[in-house]
């Protein structure tokens, strides 16, 4: 058997890196393997990927000599960073930049950074809508990584840039439906009538894996993507049938939630007011036929609520 091509997954123990290193490892008689890189190989979700059959090794962004190790061989790399690990823009930017480098001195062959729209394109910084946040953003988390895309380009690395969007898994945690104080399930995100596009993870690395196996062929292009558009109402509907209880859309305006007591609550409030006030830009570059083209397997909401019917339960309290 022809020796497997190494993917060096970075965040392999996070949301994004852990779907696409479980879809490779599902993949037994696949063209590529995982090397999952975390900073805590003695962790529970490090160990079962080594179980599930990924070798595992430790890196930390924040460090980047201990970066090149993990490059060591690999044809491919996953690269993607946590933002609200930490909530700094420069430092997410530090680690872009050192990820870049790292891949570049390496010689990898095609490299997925995964990165967000820059929002200031369309909600410049003298547009009194929403707040500036750290200076020079209005959603730092979005517009650091795209600040950091030409860091790949400047390293020479091959890169499909894959901008990603809402994780419908936020749904079982913080921004999860929460009761009321008449006992009614209550969905509270400041969206108004926009429409939401969403995701379920494991179909950002499913996708992904997808982008490898096309070789060449999506190198320097951007490929952005979703699971569906739904409006707000359209999602408490679907919780509704999933759970067999009402759950009701409760609007807030995008000053309210940046007001709530929680950290990151100003950079949320922007967020969801650039989903709301840039709803057509987003959704047009996320079609969702294109992106079923490369994810065949591509769920909507109904099937990833089914598919998480007990978790919702317990992320309820039910």
């Amino acid at each position: 058997m022809t020796e497997k091509k190494i993917i060096t997954v970075f965040g392999a123990t996070g949301s994004q890196g852990g779907a696409l290193a479980r879809a490779i490892v599902a993949e037994k008689e696949g063209e590529f393997a995982v090397r999952a890189v975390t900073r805590t190989p003695e962790s529970d979700k490090a160990r079962e990927l080594e179980r599930l059959g990924a070798e595992v090794v430790r890196a930390d962004m924040d460090d980047p000599a201990s970066l090149a190790p993990a490059f060591d061989g690999a044809y491919g790399a996953y690269l993607v960073t946590n933002f609200w690990e930490h909530m700094s823009a420069v430092r997410e930017k530090a680690q872009a930049a050192a990820l870049a480098n790292a891949a570049g001195h390496a010689g990898i062959q095609h490299a997925i950074w995964s990165t967000l729209e820059d929002t200031r394109d369309y909600i410049p910084l003298d547009d009194d809508r929403m707040p500036t946040l750290q200076e020079r953003y209005k959603v730092p988390h979005f517009d650091a990584k795209a600040e950091a895309d030409h860091y790949f380009t400047d390293a020479g690395v091959p890169t499909t840039y894959l901008r990603t969007t809402f994780y419908w898994e936020n749904l079982l945690g913080h921004f999860s439906p929460h009761r009321g104080e008449n006992g009614v399930l209550e969905l509270s995100l400041p969206m108004g009538t926009s429409r939401l596009a969403g995701i379920a993870v494991e179909d950002i690395g499913r996708t992904a894996l997808e982008i490898f196996k096309r070789g060449t062929d999506l190198i320097g292009a951007t490929v952005s993507i979703a699971g569906e558009h739904l409006t707000l109402t359209e999602m408490a509907k679907a919780l509704t049938a999933e759970l067999g209880e009402p759950v009701q859309y409760l609007p807030m305006t995008p000053d309210a939630y940046r007001r709530l007591d929680f950290p990151g609550a100003d950079e949320a409030g922007n967020m969801f007011q650039y989903y709301a006030d840039c709803e057509e830009r987003f959704i047009h570059a996320r079609d969702l036929d294109a992106v079923r083209e490369l994810n065949p397997l591509l769920q909507d909401f109904a099937t990833w609520l089914a598919a998480h019917h007990d978790q919702l339960r317990a992320a309820l309290g039910a």
